[in-house]
């Protein structure tokens, strides 16, 4: 990997999301050597994935180059690269790039999809972890309005304006939403010689309400909302299979679709290596001490997403959600600091701010500790949250100009086609290049 000899303990970092970035900037300016490998060259910001997807926002607005947030820090390595195993007995990790031995590990390699062991569901739906597959989803939408006007089959067309989101926590409501949106006011001005009021979405839920992890007050409200927004919304309903046109269910409703996007659960993205003793393998999560180790290791440790600190509260690991994440990571740091100065590590302690979720222009539900509100305010507070999380001043300063624009001209200028996502064997993918 070309990463000099050093006198410093050498600190790996694996993955640059919210946990792994937190917990590099807490051991920046140290007497450390910080190596931080992930295999993008940049941070995603995933909270706005969905309106990469729906035309809101163009990718790189919400993502960040991580050489650029340490570029001027002495005794910082990045290193682009694929991590695929980890040797404890020998402190190394094994990569798409070569081997390199540590003093600590940090293990911050999020989350991926969890299609529950259903190939058909992971082969013909969409997911949405990442700015690529995001573009994905942005280019197939625009592609089945385009086929939809060539198309003279009348129950082809409705399939092709037949959109189905599995999952009804935030990412499968906000995405539901944003559809909705663009159906109402943008789309009927792209085609009009399509009948637009053919298109449906659906939003699929297998329990008894959506926004499960918020106040019962906020469900019904976004709940609300989406109905009014023309969403159908369907609960107690579960998915179990998807050929690539057709979605059946526990149920007696089944879609006809060319679209299925699946949010519907996300499990850890662990690396190979340790015991299996280490690894809770339904959720894909290492098992990890208050101090976020991995037991029963002393100097491999595991935040956000990929770590299950199981507690009183949280008895499956905290939410898998950014701001465990980053307060995993910033304690992290601060405990490995102090152990080398031989001091006293801190437990783990959740501080949970609350969690919010925006449906549309005006609509948005947030859950704080101790005031819970639905409408324009929340919506405001929705994105004065999300501007200020964003890395780099530009990000911020575009995202805002792009919302304000949207807001007033109610307009997505990013309806672009620009890596085409064509349908490949009938109805497999693949991104044409």
């Amino acid at each position: 990997m070309n990463i000099p000899q050093t006198s410093f303990p050498r600190v790996v970092i694996i993955g640059g999301g919210f946990a792994g970035l937190a917990a590099a900037k807490g051991l920046e300016r140290e007497e450390l050597q910080v190596v931080l490998i992930d295999k993008h060259n940049y941070h995603t910001f995933q909270p706005l994935l969905y309106q990469v997807a729906t035309g809101g926002l163009e990718p790189d607005s919400i993502a960040f180059p991580l050489r650029k947030r340490f570029n001027d820090i002495d005794n910082f390595y990045f290193r682009l690269a694929e991590v695929r195993s980890i040797d404890a007995e020998r402190k190394l990790i094994h990569s798409s790039i070569g081997s390199l031995d540590y003093d600590y590990l940090v293990i911050a390699t999020g989350s991926t999809t969890n299609f529950f062991g259903n190939t058909n569901i992971e082969k013909f739906t969409m997911e949405m972890k990442s700015i690529p597959q995001s573009l994905n989803i942005r280019s197939l939408i625009l592609e089945n309005f385009e086929e939809a006007l060539l198309t003279s089959d009348l129950e082809e067309r409705r399939k092709l304006m037949n959109f189905v989101i599995v999952g009804g926590g935030p990412t499968g409501v906000e995405l539901a939403g944003a559809l909705a949106e663009m159906k109402k006011g943008i789309l009927p001005k792209d085609y009009p010689d399509l009948d637009i009021r053919m298109m449906k979405i659906n939003l699929i839920q297998s329990s008894d309400c959506i926004l499960k992890g918020m106040s019962e007050k906020a469900s019904k409200k976004a709940e609300d909302f989406l109905i009014k927004l023309g969403v159908d919304v369907w609960k107690n309903l579960r998915v179990l299979n998807y050929d690539g046109e057709t979605v059946s269910t526990n149920g007696e409703d089944h879609f006809k679709s060319s679209t299925v996007i699946w949010a519907a659960g996300v499990k850890g993205e662990y690396v190979k290596g340790l015991n299996a003793e280490c690894v809770i393998e339904r959720a894909a999560r290492y098992k990890v001490d208050s101090f976020n180790r991995v037991t029963p290791h002393t100097n491999i440790f595991a935040i956000g997403d990929v770590a299950c600190m199981e507690t009183e509260n949280f008895p499956k690991g905290h939410p898998m959600m950014a701001q465990p994440a980053i307060q995993q990571g910033r304690l992290l740091a601060k405990n490995i600091l102090a152990e080398l100065k031989g001091k006293q590590l801190k437990p783990f302690k959740y501080n949970d701010k609350g969690a919010m979720a925006t449906i549309g222009r005006n609509k948005a539900v947030v859950d704080l500790p101790k005031w819970k509100f639905q409408g324009v305010f929340a919506w405001f507070v929705w994105m004065f949250v999300h501007l200020f999380s964003l890395i780099g001043f530009r990000n911020k300063a575009v995202v805002f100009l792009n919302w304000v624009y949207n807001y007033v001209r109610f307009d997505r200028e990013t309806r672009l086609i620009i890596r085409p996502f064509k349908k490949r064997n009938e109805y497999s993918f693949e991104n044409e290049t």
